[in-house]
């Protein structure tokens, strides 16, 4: 149904976020992670799973990394070898500028294959050597159209500083981008002057609303803290003092997506704009594992009760 409800423009979708096993992981143990993964999420109501590319980052901030960069096996091999008994599509994200046009268009046939749908996110670093344009590496995929939807992310912080994260979705748009999947949200402001700026660019401009796909996580200690925010996550002071004193951080974030979801469910309901949410399970803590298990049945079943999701 993912497919059907990114082309009409059906609210209340739902996805689950996570990333593969590290590299350097033994063969067995990828195959048992993949066995507790798919026994996790064998009885969610999602409609898709997010399977991440992670990229070192580093580039990016002169920030020291809280937590050392560890690659990890790629997305599409993981879910196309491993979580095949896990039936719901995979959505598989790639930074296309690593690649070539021949690479990413065999890539392409191999999702095409699986019943996968490409999410194409930016290269690590400003000057990181380009193989691939964005602009390229979509009309590469454009073949796929009649058949598949094609995603892209957005980053609510970087529209709260440069004030043209809207004009950089209908630049995606342009070019096929049907639906957005969200940096992860902890200011709520930022994701709403997001929405408002293309609500009125769609307008101006007689466009279609994109399908907007919130992320939330929870966030199981300081440490965790202090990466999402070197991520370029933004949690407002008050939030972040909360989160720190807290007698249980873990249950704390949980509340705080709670809240979040509820808010954008009221405030995209209210202006008839296509939308959804993301969990992410990115820690490795069993509980934090449970902890976003449970956000993604407790949004799900509020989003049926308010009648957004069937």
């Amino acid at each position: 149904m993912f497919l059907e409800k990114i082309k009409s423009g059906e609210s209340g979708v739902l996805l689950y976020g996570i990333t593969p096993p590290k590299e350097e992981t033994a063969p067995e143990r990828v195959a048992e992670i993949a066995r507790k993964t798919i026994e996790r999420l064998a009885a969610l109501d999602i409609d898709a799973l997010v399977v991440y590319d992670v990229q070192d980052e580093s580039a990016r901030t002169q920030e020291e990394r809280p937590f050392p960069f560890l690659k990890a096996h790629d997305p599409f091999d993981f879910a196309s070898r491993y979580l095949g008994t896990l039936n719901v599509p995979k959505i598989i994200y790639r930074p296309a500028g690593k690649f070539s046009p021949e690479e990413l268009t065999a890539w392409l046939e191999g999702l095409h294959q699986h019943n996968f749908y490409p999410v194409f996110v930016g290269i690590p670093a400003p000057d990181f050597p380009v193989k691939t344009s964005l602009a390229e590496a979509y009309k590469i995929w454009s073949s796929h159209r009649d058949t598949s939807v094609i995603g892209a992310v957005t980053i609510p912080e970087r529209h709260a500083v440069l004030k043209d994260e809207d004009v950089r979705m209908l630049d995606k748009m342009s070019c096929g981008v049907s639906y957005f999947i969200s940096q992860c949200v902890f200011n709520v402001g930022y994701a709403k002057e997001v929405i408002e700026a293309l609500a009125n660019s769609c307008q101006a401009h007689d466009k279609k609303f994109p399908t907007v796909i919130f992320t939330l996580t929870a966030c199981g200690s300081a440490k965790t803290l202090h990466f999402m925010e070197w991520l370029g996550i933004h949690v407002p002071d008050e939030l972040k003092e909360d989160l720190k004193t807290s007698d249980n951080i873990l249950q704390k974030s949980v509340n705080v997506c709670l809240g979040i979801a509820s808010e954008l469910t009221a405030f995209c309901t209210e202006r008839s704009i296509p939308f959804g949410f993301n969990i992410e399970s990115v820690a490795i803590r069993k509980e934090e594992i449970e902890a976003s298990v449970h956000m993604a049945n407790e949004i799900g079943q509020m989003l049926k009760t308010r009648g957004v999701r069937k």
